[in-house]
């Protein structure tokens, strides 16, 4: 397991979580310690606006639980949603229960202390219904996380509505080449959605039924998840919509 030094750090009411640098692996708002800080963080969520079923998802895999950000999200306002976290680093679950509110116990969620490259080879087959993959290290390099063979047993892991979504950085020299890797793996049906202001840009790749919907249809959706757990995703739609070509509004996956 890495030893990489965790630290933390706050400033102007938002705590951070860092691995022996400078680069930000997490943040918390301490006002309002279950809501998503990052704008990445929040984006990863647009799949919630690309399989707009009431059921969906019921099944929820986290790679890298960082500041728990996510987690905590979806343990609190999806509760039928089942959340398992794969980290590797023992000592980060640690920190997230000591400074970032995660719960000690949680029945609806487990965390598995894992390499998740290898926990994905013999993952269940066809049993997430979404996978949100932020897994880097002290460097900001997601290591084995970022191959094709660990896209594709991300796909084998997807049920029939599996939805990947995978923070990647736009500024990296490597960035085109996993945005291909992941496409490669999910036969085309991928896209990656504008960079947002941090240099985040959050590709997702769909598995068994396809993703069709009218834009409307994500303004509505958006609007249901704001009323019912604050987070906006109205601004995702917007850069989207000013970014791809949607032929009569609709995006398909």
């Amino acid at each position: 397991m890495p030893a990489h030094d965790i630290d933390i750090s706050e400033a102007d009411g938002v705590r951070y979580l860092h691995f022996g640098s400078d680069w930000i692996q997490g943040a918390m708002r301490i006002a309002r310690p279950w809501s998503l800080e990052l704008e990445y963080t929040r984006e990863m969520l647009a799949g919630l606006l690309l399989r707009p079923h009431e059921d969906w998802p019921g099944t929820c895999l986290i790679v890298g639980l960082g500041a728990a950000s996510q987690a905590k999200f979806m343990h609190r306002h999806f509760p039928e949603t089942r959340v398992t976290v794969l980290e590797i680093n023992p000592g980060v679950v640690a920190a997230a229960r000591q400074f970032f509110k995660l719960p000690t116990s949680a029945p609806r969620m487990e965390i598995l202390i894992t390499d998740a490259a290898q926990w994905m080879q013999t993952a269940p087959a066809a049993h997430f219904d979404l996978i949100l993959l932020d897994g880097f290290g002290a460097n900001g390099r997601p290591g084995p996380l970022d191959s094709e063979a660990f896209y594709l047993a991300c796909r084998q892991a997807l049920g029939p509505r599996g939805l990947l979504a995978v923070n990647l950085l736009s500024r990296s020299r490597g960035f085109q080449a996993a945005a291909r890797r992941i496409a490669k793996a999910f036969a085309g049906r991928s896209m990656v959605f504008p960079s947002c202001d941090s240099g985040n840009a959050i590709a997702f790749a769909a598995s068994g039924e396809a993703v069709d919907t009218h834009l409307d249809n994500m303004r509505t959706r958006a609007l249901e998840i704001k009323e019912r757990t604050g987070l906006d995703l109205r601004p995702s739609i917007s850069r989207l919509q000013l970014s791809h070509s949607l032929p009569n509004g609709h995006l398909k996956l």
